[in-house]
């Protein structure tokens, strides 16, 4: 594999952009929302900070590598490793002009909530409301909670987050939520709690408990580590 190129993180957005109508032929429809969930992440990423970028960028990444072998978009990736790249303002700024092709508003300027039929599902599923998720964890929730905004600007914070009979936050879902990379990607982290997963034969929010906490982890660390 070689090793990242000036400029490659944006010939990436730029490959996206040109190809952007296979990509939404190819991923199913969670998958796209999430790209997009990813993107707005990338889009408000402090362009100064490369670690943030950098993080932001591997979840865009880790979204794409569901594009088939051979897709333009996948051979890129497949080209350098986008862990090292050195991300400049000029990443963040290609995600936004990105956005917009894809005719979306500006992250910086749009609501907070886009009426989807994904996140209305997942904003369904019980959940605590801030004050709530507050007096669980005793103070300011930590960033690896999951926290979705509703179309009433309120925050939810799905309730299997939490140890049952009123307890704090559950630690293997907090570790899990780190790799998840739930801080900058909350839809996207809820969707994979909150859906089926084959390799782990149901809803992994339903199996805490159930499965012993290292596979529910290694589920989760396949993702991340894209394979």
């Amino acid at each position: 594999m070689n090793e990242p190129r000036a400029g490659s993180a944006e010939r990436l957005l730029a490959l996206i952009g040109e190809h952007r109508d296979t990509i939404r032929s190819v991923l199913d429809g969670d998958q796209h929302a999430l790209l997009l969930d990813r993107l707005r992440a990338l889009a408000v990423a402090p362009a100064n900070d490369d670690r943030s970028v950098r993080r932001a960028l591997q979840g865009v990444r880790l979204v794409l590598l569901k594009l088939p072998p051979g897709h333009p978009v996948r051979r890129e990736l497949e080209s350098w490793r986008l862990a090292v790249t050195l991300p400049g303002p000029e990443t963040v700024a290609g995600a936004q002009e990105l956005l917009a092709w894809f005719h979306l508003p500006s992250p910086a300027c749009g609501p907070a909530y886009e009426p989807d039929p994904g996140r209305d599902r997942l904003l369904g599923q019980p959940a605590l409301s801030a004050a709530e998720a507050w007096g669980r964890c005793g103070g300011a929730p930590p960033a690896e909670l999951i926290r979705l905004r509703g179309p009433d600007y309120h925050d939810h914070y799905p309730e299997f987050q939490f140890t049952p009979a009123g307890g704090a936050p559950n630690d293997v879902v907090l570790e899990i939520n780190r790799l998840l990379l739930a801080d900058i990607d909350p839809w996207g982290a809820a969707a994979w709690w909150l859906s089926g997963n084959t390799w782990l034969g149901g809803t992994p929010a339903s199996l805490l408990g159930r499965l012993p906490d290292h596979r529910l982890v290694g589920a989760a660390f396949e993702l991340a580590e894209g394979e």
